[in-house]
């Protein structure tokens, strides 16, 4: 804190105050800086990994030539990995949906995916065969080894890798190259006045499959709605995107296996937090996960060896 401190200073604010907004799932920590007439910034301190301040910037600037909704970034120290950046309250997605809501909610959000599908993908990463597996076998590692204590035999493990490459394939039998987020989520929304959306959590974006980020958005770990309810968003991203020539049907496949990707390895991901990070309160979210999981282990019979896996802990 008192980096953070001298590098306030040294932009010439003297009377303030700082408080804790909040420590993320990685590495960055978030605070409020109060001046004078209820003026306020918030401070991003990537100091753990000053590194990571270096996308964040190359992506802002991507969004921003994109007229997707981001917060400003006013100042810079590249060398302590601070970020003075705009301040948009406190009110995420999460806050503000419910029944009545949603409909509005999602579908101003679903515009911001069109347009963050618009943003420049040169030189991102690829979500690639090698990074999408990467990501759902840490399920086994992390979820179902060290946090169940699970021992596969070597048929299962088998019949798992198996399940996981035909996940991936579906995931990339879509349309690809597209601008990802990766994290689009109700938490990482924001509502700041006026009707609009504003997206954050942005800078891990890589360059992949059109229905990740409205995975991200519409089967959200944090809060769920009536599958039917989610269908129909989907069936709207397709109009808007006018994707004339693909089925309902294989667009909402396309979205359900991407989703199965997306949930299996945060499944590994929040167990890892709770082992590795000293993070526990993921754990809290992977019983609605595996709801997610469940429902389309139910709805696609190709995918039962992962089904008769999950079975054995439910």
């Amino acid at each position: 804190m008192q980096l953070v401190k001298e590098w306030i200073n040294s932009l010439g604010y003297t009377n303030y105050t700082i408080s804790v907004v909040s420590a993320d799932a990685s590495y960055r920590k978030y605070y409020r800086l109060h001046l004078e007439e209820e003026k306020t910034y918030i401070i991003m301190d990537s100091s753990m990994q000053v590194e990571s301040i270096y996308p964040f910037i190359d992506v802002s600037v991507r969004l921003l030539k994109a007229n997707v909704q981001i917060p400003r970034v006013y100042s810079q120290s590249l060398e302590h990995g601070f970020l003075l950046i705009e301040d948009l309250g406190d009110i995420h997605l999460i806050n503000i949906l419910n029944d009545a809501s949603y409909k509005l909610v999602y579908t101003k959000s679903i515009y911001e995916i069109l347009k963050m599908q618009e943003a420049d993908t040169t030189g991102l990463e690829m979500y690639d065969e090698t990074f999408l597996m990467f990501e759902m076998e840490l399920m086994q590692e992390w979820y179902l080894e060290k946090h169940l204590g699970m021992t596969l035999s070597d048929e299962e493990k088998a019949s798992l890798d198996q399940t996981l490459h035909l996940i991936k394939d579906e995931v990339l039998s879509q349309p690809q190259g597209y601008f990802v987020h990766r994290d689009y989520h109700s938490r990482n929304i924001m509502f700041a006045g006026k009707g609009k959306v504003w997206v954050i959590d942005y800078q891990d974006a890589r360059n992949g499959a059109l229905t990740y980020d409205l995975v991200s958005l519409l089967k959200d770990v944090y809060i769920r709605f009536d599958r039917a309810q989610m269908l129909e968003l989907v069936l709207e991203f397709k109009q808007l995107k006018g994707l004339k020539d693909v089925s309902d049907e294989q667009i909402i496949r396309w979205f359900d296996f991407t989703g199965l990707q997306r949930h299996i390895k945060i499944l590994g991901i929040f167990a890892r937090l709770k082992l590795r990070d000293n993070k526990p309160a993921y754990i809290n979210d992977i019983p609605m996960t595996l709801e997610y999981i469940h429902e389309m282990l139910d709805l696609y019979p190709e995918v039962a060896p992962l089904k008769k896996i999950l079975d054995k802990i439910s």
